[in-house]
């Protein structure tokens, strides 16, 4: 394939990505490309039907922390709402229910249950079922058929009703029309698994529990713009701001807002957080309960008789199966029908396009925000401090210079890792934020050169090989979870660094470990005790104020990743940047969608130009699933599973 035409296909890929484009318009364009088969077909997979997607913006109701990437998501954020912009600076409605409302009600006649077993394969295995406790999308997963949010966000960015009766709205009286607080009205009759009501309590009590910075919640951030609850009835929840609030649809929806039971939780808050036997078995609302779990292991489900919604769900058992490897995952849905689905499928091109024709399982790379990206410790993950490394009051040794991580950036072969690993599901990308086309920066640029790298290397004193300056030799530990396409792109990096002087050591750790929330684990990403690590993750709404709270250090006892918040921290990289925090403060409150999107930009541009994270690959959010199931409609804005009680076969 000509260079001309690799570039071509990747702004194809992206628009697919992006959701822009028809069946229609993928055939036409992908046959004047001289395209492949698998190829078109892959693109074709994530484009729904002849009708136009939604393109996600946030002038139109969109979205999803996200949704979640398979990593880390501390900091996605519940599903957008219109903007608001009127001259009046008051909110926009919620997204209206779309004509096909995959969360319509059963008819009350229809008999629940029936289907026997629902197998489904995360190969990265889930290690808690407390979604505010989660370090990784697997196990927000997990959590989701037990805990529900108010509502939840399809792939197109409409928001559905679940324990709330209807979305809040300035039609309905929901969204107050000074954006100063909105009104959740909750459905009636709904129950915990152990029979005691679920009531607006409930949803107090979890915003209590979040907030409080004992608990050290990896959701955090989710809730911070809530300054009270009131709770005039058992039915209704108010949720008051201290400013007008342009995000008041991100508290309490999508993946980050599964609500806990204030009965079992209550003891449970602060620094007991942790020590609840609850996180590990847990009592919910949703569709199933746990019969059996293993961390790292299994999570087996049990059909919940007195679920709300008449009908539903459809499977009497689910198997939530953990470990193995992506490919094992594609091929065990796509062609030897041993699972009925398979997540998070980052599976090398080729291998995925040949596994596809197995005739089994049906891929479907769904459009997503999420982007694959290393990111940088700017402290001393080789210096320990109480018992502790990486900790922020230490600085890297050479990556605390702007000259030394600029020049590294241009040894990062982006397009053959795109090109390469990714194919179909991922095209190369300079933003981290990638994803809603408004907040993608067009500022931002990278060229792989390394003669420059080395040139600015030498231009800043690192000389010699491998390279050092003041008695400081440069040696990069580069790690991720273990991953056949991460561990290829690891190789591509470490060969260009070690061609100008920079010596790398690939580390690869087991997903389990990688992304647990072990405050003893010193493997875990959260800790970071490595020069660069990498995984993917992206934003769960088209105002992703809270997946942008990743490099906040407002408060850098609660922000920033250490030892006394157990690791907690969103920020990971131990970054300080005054500036960054000034425009993220402001974004908070901001009203107008273009001076958004200027916040968000200036933002995007920070995090890249600083070289906080060097973004690789916006990646599509790859899952496989057996040809007789039905009404499955995954979401790169929630959790893939977000509706499962909704599936059939």
């Amino acid at each position: 394939m000509s260079q001309r035409t690799h570039s071509k296909l990747g702004r194809l890929q992206e628009e697919v990505l992006l959701g822009r484009l028809t069946r229609r318009d993928v055939l036409k364009r992908g046959a004047a490309l001289g395209l492949s088969a698998p190829v078109i077909a892959g693109l074709l997979a994530a484009c729904g039907d002849d009708d136009p997607v939604a393109t996600v913006a946030p002038e139109t109701a969109a979205t999803a922390t996200s949704g979640p990437g398979d990593e880390p998501t501390a900091t996605t954020e519940a599903a957008p709402t219109t903007a608001p912009g009127d001259p009046t600076n008051t909110p926009a409605p919620a997204p209206t229910t779309p004509p096909a409302d995959p969360t319509a009600t059963t008819d009350p006649g229809e008999p629940r249950g029936g289907g026997g077993l629902l197998r489904l394969l995360w190969w990265q295995a889930p290690t808690i079922l407390n979604p505010h406790l989660a370090q990784g999308t697997k196990d927000f997963d997990a959590s989701c058929l037990v805990y529900e949010s108010l509502a939840n966000i399809d792939v197109d960015g409409n928001l559905h009703a679940s324990l709330a009766a209807e979305v809040p709205s300035l039609e309905n009286g929901g969204v107050a029309a000074d954006g100063m607080s909105v009104t959740w009205n909750l459905r009636e009759g709904v129950t915990w698994h152990d029979g005691e009501p679920f009531t607006s309590a409930d949803v107090s009590f979890t915003y209590d529990y979040n907030i409080d910075t004992d608990t050290t919640s990896t959701t955090i951030a989710a809730f911070e713009s809530i300054t009270s609850i009131d709770t005039p009835d058992d039915l209704t929840v108010v949720f008051n701001f201290g400013e007008p609030n342009p995000a008041w649809f991100t508290p309490f929806v999508g993946a980050l807002g599964m609500i806990l039971p204030k009965h079992l939780f209550e003891d449970f808050i602060g620094t007991a957080a942790r020590d609840a036997p609850i996180n590990l078995a847990p009592v919910g609302t949703g569709p199933y309960k746990v019969r059996e779990f293993r961390a790292g292991d299994v999570v087996v489900y049990d059909i919940n008789e007195n679920y709300w919604d008449p009908g539903k769900p459809f499977f009497d058992e689910v198997e939530m199966k953990g470990g193995g490897d992506a490919t094992s995952a594609a091929r065990a849905a796509l062609q030897s029908g041993e699972v009925d689905f398979s997540w998070n499928l980052q599976v090398e091109a080729q291998v995925l396009e040949q596994l596809a024709t197995g005739g089994v399982g049906t891929l479907n790379p769904v459009p997503s925000p999420n982007v694959e990206r290393i990111l940088v410790n700017f402290a001393d993950p080789w210096t320990e401090v109480d018992g502790a490394r990486s900790e922020p009051t230490t600085q890297h040794p050479f990556l605390q210079f702007k000259e030394v991580r600029q020049a590294l950036t241009y040894a990062i072969d982006r397009d053959t890792v795109a090109t390469q690993l990714y194919g179909a599901t991922g095209v190369s990308t300079t933003n981290v934020l990638a994803a809603p086309a408004a907040f993608a920066s067009p500022n931002t640029t990278a060229t792989f050169d390394l003669d420059q790298a080395a040139q600015m290397l030498e231009d800043a004193g690192w000389t010699g090989s491998p390279r050092s300056k003041d008695g400081v030799s440069m040696s990069i530990l580069y790690q991720t979870s273990t991953n056949p396409v991460r561990q290829k792109n690891q190789e591509i990096v470490k060969q260009a660094l070690e061609s100008i002087g920079v010596p790398v050591e690939i580390k690869a750790i087991d997903a389990a470990v990688y992304f647990s929330s072990d405050a003893g684990n010193p493997d875990t990403a959260s800790h970071f005790y490595a020069d660069w690590e990498m995984f993917t993750n992206g934003p769960s709404s088209t105002f992703p104020i809270s997946y942008m709270a990743a490099y906040i250090s407002i408060n850098p006892d609660v922000d920033i990743a250490q030892k006394s918040n157990d690791w907690a921290g969103s920020n990971v990289y131990r970054w300080v940047n005054q500036d960054y925090n000034d425009l993220y403060t402001q974004a908070l409150t901001e009203l107008d969608p273009d001076r958004q999107a200027e916040l968000f930009i200036g933002m995007n541009d920070l995090v890249v130009n600083e070289v906080v994270e060097i973004p690789i690959v916006h990646r599509a959010s790859v899952v496989a699933y057996a040809n007789d199931l039905q009404n499955v409609e995954p979401s790169g804005w929630d959790s893939n599973i977000w509706q499962l009680k909704e599936w059939t076969r």
